[in-house]
């Protein structure tokens, strides 16, 4: 039998428990309260540098998009609550973030980036993007480098691939699916009809 000692796509998501900070207040989130909804936990390095808050206010921008598909987002980094309230504070023209749609989880003593496996030598969180469904399991997980910012359209292009597959279990959705294009039906005989029409 092979173990292994990380985490990784259809796992279970690790639960914690840590201070965020929402709407300028701070605020106890407990991954497992979100069990009902797909979530996204978006972790980047560091609070006021420079890749991280087009990541952050990108998401932020498109949060009730993401909302409208019964999904939340987590942005998760080691920096304490109260650099995240500052940054929050600072608007976005001055390097902030300003108010945000959802809450940053501050990640001090880095126990949820190290069970998530996103923990770099330095000690930073590197961009870990996870989805994680209604069950509590995951189902996508994307790391970046510390330089390289991620896609808004394709988490949440993923996202919507997860649920249609989630919601026809006899269908897989084959590269750059969008909702409304033919997916592949589960079965050797039914996928060539799929392949013939490409």
């Amino acid at each position: 039998m092979l173990t292994k000692n990380f985490i990784q796509v259809g796992d279970k998501a690790p639960d914690f428990s840590a201070i965020a900070v929402y709407e300028q207040e701070f605020k106890q989130v407990q991954l497992s309260n979100y069990l009902g909804k797909y979530l996204i936990l978006l972790f980047y390095p560091l609070d006021f540098t420079f890749v991280c808050p087009t990541e952050i206010t990108a998401f932020s921008d498109t949060y009730d998009q993401i909302h409208s598909l019964d999904a939340e987002i987590l942005g998760i980094s080691v920096d304490s609550e109260y650099c995240h309230l500052a940054w929050m504070q600072l608007d976005r023209e001055s390097g902030g973030v300003g108010d945000l749609k959802y809450p940053l989880v501050s990640d001090l003593n880095k126990t949820i980036s190290l069970s998530y496996n996103v923990l770099n030598n330095e000690g930073k969180s590197l961009r870990g993007l996870f989805i994680i469904d209604k069950e509590g399991v995951i189902q996508h997980s994307l790391v970046n480098n510390l330089d390289v910012g991620r896609s808004v359209n394709e988490a949440i292009r993923t996202l919507k691939a997860i649920q249609y597959v989630q919601n026809n279990p006899d269908e897989v959705c084959p590269a750059n699916w969008q909702p409304g294009q033919s997916t592949i039906k589960n079965s050797p005989n039914q996928a060539k009809e799929y392949f013939k029409s490409i």
